[in-house]
């Protein structure tokens, strides 16, 4: 993976060219994302926005971490994977029957 992000803290590259316009549009994705779970329908569009929005805040650590070659990125990127699929598991739990323990 090294050799993807060298072009970008060395100068001109297919990537440092690249990386800004993801960062943006996953930056603007996050936006409208954001703006979904305050003005959702109901509550099942709220709890796929907030799915939405935390697969959109790993894409764009990601990328951020690629921009300035950090691994300090990738592992809190797991670490909200994580904590993101937990908290999806447990507001579908909550919505079907109510009660998150049984």
């Amino acid at each position: 993976m090294s050799e993807l992000i060298a072009p970008v803290a060395g100068g001109p590259g297919w990537l440092a060219s690249v990386l800004p316009l993801a960062i943006g549009g996953f930056a603007l994705a996050l936006v409208l994302n954001a703006w979904r779970l305050l003005r959702g329908p109901g509550v099942a569009d709220r709890i796929l926005a907030l799915d939405t929005l935390y697969i959109n805040t790993l894409a764009l650590l990601v990328l951020v971490g690629m921009r300035i070659s950090s691994d300090l990125y990738f592992e809190v990127a797991l670490l909200i994977a994580l904590l993101g699929f937990a908290g999806t598991v447990v507001l579908s739990k909550f919505v079907l029957r109510g009660d998150i323990a049984e």
